[in-house]
């Protein structure tokens, strides 16, 4: 659906997943505008779903960096199901062990597959872990968001579109987590779908944003200022930030591309997020 390099422009990107996995389009244009903003190159249109790669084209101004998805801190985060936190040196490779955690809790809570109940059981587990082994986890604001989105993902794209129990098995599951690849004769869902199941998976164990403070494991503080699903606009406010701090003083064909961006962003948020933010005009409007 996109180049195999994983360089695509964001276009491409919303429309591959809609073909891939059906992801409904408001949403599509959401996540993707999302981690372009914050880590593709907005000059050339171009972003990696991978790690920093010329294929993107030229480096923007620093302190932006146009790294990819793999950038710690802004669209990829601690606590992930498959992958390591970025304190022990590689988030982005596939992690046998963290795998087998994943079967181990399908096993447990889901008679062998993957469901609601498996994905709040195990989204709490991972959070625990991080507290206890990483001192400098990190939870909050664009994080958190993907963080339960990340829980759900699985149920909601990786199981075969003909199956309506809405249970992701184990052998599918290694297919698309370790070999990134859809299983044989894969059908994707079949209807557009979002971050449905959200809300169940964080009441079994609601968890308030926050990390671990003075670089000390288990010193978990929760912080107010986050956003959270109670402050949806909070998140936007915080991306808005975010993309300011990359870009402080744009010029040119920069600057008419990240106030596009923008806009593109806070279109989709009402259907993403469900709420009516207001929109920010950072660097003015075209």
């Amino acid at each position: 659906y996109i180049s195999r390099d994983g360089v695509a422009s964001p276009s491409q990107m919303v429309t591959a997943v809609q073909e891939g996995f059906n992801m409904e389009n408001q949403f599509a244009i959401f996540v993707t505008y999302l981690a372009h903003l914050m880590n593709g190159n907005l000059v050339t249109d171009l972003l990696s779903i991978g790690g920093k790669t010329r294929k993107t084209g030229p480096d923007p101004p620093s302190p932006a960096h146009a790294g990819g998805f793999n950038v710690h801190g802004t669209f990829e985060g601690d606590g992930g199901m498959t992958r390591a936190d970025a304190f022990f040196g590689d988030n982005h490779s596939f992690n046998e062990t963290l795998f087998q955690k994943f079967v181990d809790f399908s096993n447990q809570y889901g008679g062998g597959y993957y469901n609601l109940t498996v994905a709040g059981e195990l989204r709490f587990q991972r959070l625990q872990d991080s507290i206890a082994t990483n001192p400098q986890f990190s939870f909050k604001n664009v994080r958190y968001f993907t963080g339960y989105g990340e829980s759900a993902f699985p149920i909601n794209f990786f199981v075969d579109g003909r199956k309506t129990d809405r249970k992701l098995d184990m052998a599918s599951a290694r297919s698309f987590f370790k070999d990134m690849r859809f299983p044989p004769d894969f059908h994707r869902p079949p209807k557009p779908s979002s971050n449905e199941g959200i809300a169940e998976i964080f009441s079994m164990h609601p968890f308030l944003p926050g990390g671990n403070v003075d670089e000390k494991v288990n010193n978990f503080m929760v912080d107010p200022a986050s956003a959270d699903f109670t402050k949806p606009c909070v998140l936007y406010e915080d991306i808005v930030k975010t993309v300011q701090g990359l870009y402080p003083n744009p010029k040119g064909v920069l600057k008419r591309n990240v106030i596009k961006n923008l806009g593109f962003l806070h279109s989709s948020l009402s259907a993403a997020l469900g709420a009516q933010c207001d929109q920010l005009f950072p660097y003015g409007q075209l």
